[in-house]
């Protein structure tokens, strides 16, 4: 542990790599919501959800050349009630759904679907992070 403790405010900007790259664009804008805040050109787009920031590159690689593997990016929700009320509208997309809702031993509330990239995407009400919304 340092000597001095260095300020962090929490993880807030995630990078993909995408090799389908306008499905993924569109599952994040206009299935997740989000907004693009910056698109610098065709390969490149930056969106948010006004708290964070996304950003998504498109690759020519083939994902088993892919230098790095992200397990799942997770988006926190208000309460409880809204991971339900997300999992339905990701149905409602023809999402594929990895886990359906549960609560877990520490409050949590969560369910997982996949973006067109494969990335696993996780709804979550986790009571720290929401309740300080």
């Amino acid at each position: 542990m340092p000597e001095e403790s260095l300020p962090i405010i929490g993880l807030h900007h995630v990078a993909l790599s995408a090799t389908r790259y306008r499905a993924t664009r569109d599952f994040y804008v206009k299935v997740m919501q989000m907004k693009v805040e910056w698109e610098p050109d065709e390969d490149n787009v930056y969106l948010t959800s006004g708290r964070d920031n996304l950003a998504i590159h498109r690759v020519q690689d083939e994902p088993s050349n892919a230098s790095q593997r992200l397990d799942h990016i997770g988006f926190v929700v208000p309460t409880e009630v809204d991971v339900d009320t997300w999992f339905q509208h990701v149905k409602e997309h023809n999402v594929k759904i990895v886990a359906v809702p549960k609560t877990h031993r520490d409050g949590a509330r969560s369910f997982y679907c996949l973006d067109p990239e494969g990335t696993t995407v996780q709804i979550i009400y986790h009571p720290p992070l929401s309740d300080a919304g």
